[in-house]
């Protein structure tokens, strides 16, 4: 028998076998949602565990080792940038609608470059986290290798050539870059550009790689030119590309921020959008939608995204079959910014 703070008795997993009948491991089965009770005992669990109110004793799973507590997330990412980026928060509140049906909480660091293996690593050997969702990977990622040398349940937030072991959540960026760019084409445009993440970044590699290979299938005149996702350097690559003697008619960035911020380069150039000048971003948000003219984009469910990611990893750590889960492609959202050239 156990007291909560105000006095109050905690219900505790016997009182829940003892209500439904059933051993003290077949509750913590289910409460756990493992594999090895059958699927109308788990139901009367669970219902009883409703009925008397139980909620998991965090501390106590995390001295003894046991039960699912805590998800690790490591973000190579400026704190002022990240809380500028869309993205990240959707995909963040994501994983928590996940977390918060399973009394979880998620661990959050934001670190420089190259420390994310050590953070994982002090996480996981001093028993912080149960597993943890890997995000950014690089082409030939060490993190890929450390994480598996250590044992960490992990899923990887990218297509499955970058995951090694692990299991992938991903998009077709390949498939999604490819519509773009035939849209662009479709209205006219034969001089294209692209502002892309960094290139270390595996997306950003399979999305140049989908980029050239359809511009060149087009026989149009394609350059990508790389920026970190921020407004600044997406400012920086916006004007490198209109001071180029064969300026593009059209350009894809890599995010919405940085789409965004090339609307005030145009306006610098006195270039009207989209008559002189269209403008695509991936990641469609309600940046896209607030701006004067409205962003066009290639929208996806990024919230939806951290769900699916959140879901995977409980299927690791719950040591069930790996599942790939291939997300729908991002989808093309045709707003006020693009239009066929001038002339």
């Amino acid at each position: 028998m156990t007291e909560s703070v105000s006095g109050e008795r905690r219900v505790t997993i016997k009182d829940v076998a003892a209500r439904a009948g059933v051993s003290t491991a077949a509750v913590s089965i289910a409460l756990h949602d493992r594999p090895g009770v059958s699927a109308s005992t788990k139901e009367r669990i669970l219902a009883v565990a409703r009925e008397l109110g139980w909620r998991p004793n965090l501390a106590a799973s995390s001295l003894s080792g046991r039960g699912l507590h805590t998800v690790g997330l490591v973000i190579a990412r400026p704190a002022r940038l990240l809380g500028l980026e869309p993205f990240y928060m959707e995909f963040i509140s994501g994983i928590e609608s996940v977390l918060v049906r399973r009394s979880c909480s998620l661990l959050l660091r934001l670190v420089e470059g190259g420390e994310e293996i050590e953070v994982h690593r002090e996480w996981w050997q001093g028993g912080r986290v149960n597993g943890s969702i890997l995000v950014d990977l690089h082409v030939d990622d060490p993190r890929i290798p450390a994480l598996a040398e250590l044992g960490l349940p992990a899923v990887v937030v990218g297509h499955p050539s970058l995951a090694g072991p692990f299991t992938s959540v991903w998009t077709e960026d390949a498939e999604a870059i490819t519509e773009a760019v035939r849209y662009l084409a479709a209205l006219g445009h034969r001089r294209v550009a692209r502002v892309s993440g960094p290139p270390e970044l595996g997306h950003s590699a399979i999305r140049t790689a989908a980029f050239t290979e359809v511009a060149r299938e087009l026989g149009l005149e394609a350059r990508t030119v790389v920026a970190d996702f921020s407004a600044d350097q997406g400012s920086r690559a916006c004007r490198t590309l209109l001071l180029s003697p064969d300026r593009p008619t059209a350009i894809v960035f890599d995010n919405d921020v940085m789409a965004v911020a090339a609307l005030g380069v145009a306006a610098e150039f006195g270039l009207s959008v989209p008559a002189d000048l269209s403008l695509l971003a991936w990641d469609d948000s309600q940046l896209c939608q607030l701006t004067r003219p409205t962003l066009s984009a290639m929208r996806h469910d990024v919230f939806s995204f951290g769900a699916q990611a959140a879901e995977a990893l409980f299927g690791v750590m719950t040591n069930r079959p790996p599942a790939e889960r291939l997300v729908h492609a991002p989808a093309l959202v045709p707003r006020a910014s693009t239009a066929p050239p001038r002339g």
